[in-house]
């Protein structure tokens, strides 16, 4: 069987290495102009602090700021498995009969999915590892500005990449033995997928732990909270009603009132700045969480896609 898996999918791993390697050929070199860049416009500059330093960050986020959009596009590697790699696994098979040759060789049918989703899915977990730490190590120089929660970034890095491959791979699998036409099961596996990680994002991930929440004075001095997942802010009266979204700073008058602005908002003395957030140090509780949810869900699809193959005709 390991022989017989290799040489059928000998060629989707040649071209998923291929894929990975111009990836990797573009992470690389942008990753290390990326390290350098920062040591020399932000890291040196910012020594001292000043208007040095406010230009040398201008500067950086201005060349390297087009780059945070490459990462939308990297949202779609784990879709590829799932359409390459998962689909096509038993809805081929079928499609071309040579099922009925193979299922009477003496192997049984448990042991020919098994044995192929094991194989497969393992190699796919390696390639999304190797996958989620290159990107990982590309981001890392952009977090002085971005936080590793914001949408599309904490999906590209760390281990939830995995997660989402054998989710993927698994939903294909399963999509073939449902219908057993390999662009059938492409075609419920794109917006399955699809759904199942905007579900997940939107609903679930903002609820896997209790925020936080913090106060400040309209007049306090702002801390930003680097890494940190800043998930709603508004402006309150001192009693605690809502006055409008998102934040006011607002220095003192010199008589010790609060300013032209705050007035013209109908604010009152005591109104402070309401924050509702998720700290830099649940980044990883919140990988292993997610990556948790989309494996259970990839073992149970592969259960069930097992008992399909064992009952086809």
């Amino acid at each position: 069987m390991i022989w017989l898996t290799w040489r059928q999918h000998r060629k989707q791993g040649l071209y998923t290495l291929l894929g990975l390697a111009a990836l990797a050929a573009f992470i690389v070199p942008t990753g290390l102009a990326m390290r350098h860049d920062l040591d020399r416009l932000v890291v040196q500059r910012c020594a001292t602090g000043g208007e040095l330093c406010d230009r040398g960050v201008n500067q950086f986020i201005d060349i390297y700021s087009p780059l945070l959009y490459v990462a939308v596009l990297l949202l779609a590697v784990p879709l590829l498995f799932g359409l390459f790699w998962g689909a096509p696994l038993v809805a081929r098979e079928i499609e071309q009969g040579t099922h009925r040759m193979i299922w009477t060789q003496g192997i049984s049918r448990r042991h020919w999915a098994w044995t192929k989703a094991g194989l497969l899915g393992g190699a796919v977990a390696v390639l999304a590892a190797g996958y989620g730490w290159g990107i990982s190590w590309w981001y890392e120089p952009l977090q002085f500005r971005e936080s590793r929660f914001t949408e599309v970034f904490f999906d590209v890095q760390g281990v939830v990449p995995v997660g989402y491959t054998l989710f993927a791979v698994a939903l294909g699998l399963y999509a073939g033995t449902v219908l057993p036409k390999v662009m059938s099961a492409m075609a419920v596996t794109l917006p399955a997928y699809i759904a199942a990680r905007v579900a997940v994002g939107m609903y679930a991930r903002p609820r896997f732990m209790a925020p936080l929440t913090r106060s400040l004075g309209i007049d306090d001095r702002v801390d930003l909270m680097a890494g940190a997942w800043l998930m709603s802010t508004e402006v309150r009266q001192a009693d605690g009603t809502r006055v409008t979204g998102g934040m006011m700073v607002c220095r003192p008058e010199g008589d010790g009132g609060l300013c032209a602005a705050a007035r013209e908002m109908g604010l009152r003395p005591g109104a402070y700045n309401y924050q509702v957030y998720q700290p830099e140090g649940r980044f990883w509780t919140f990988q292993w969480i997610e990556t948790g949810i989309f494996v259970a869900a990839a073992a149970l699809l592969l259960w069930l896609a097992v008992r399909r193959v064992r009952r086809i005709a």
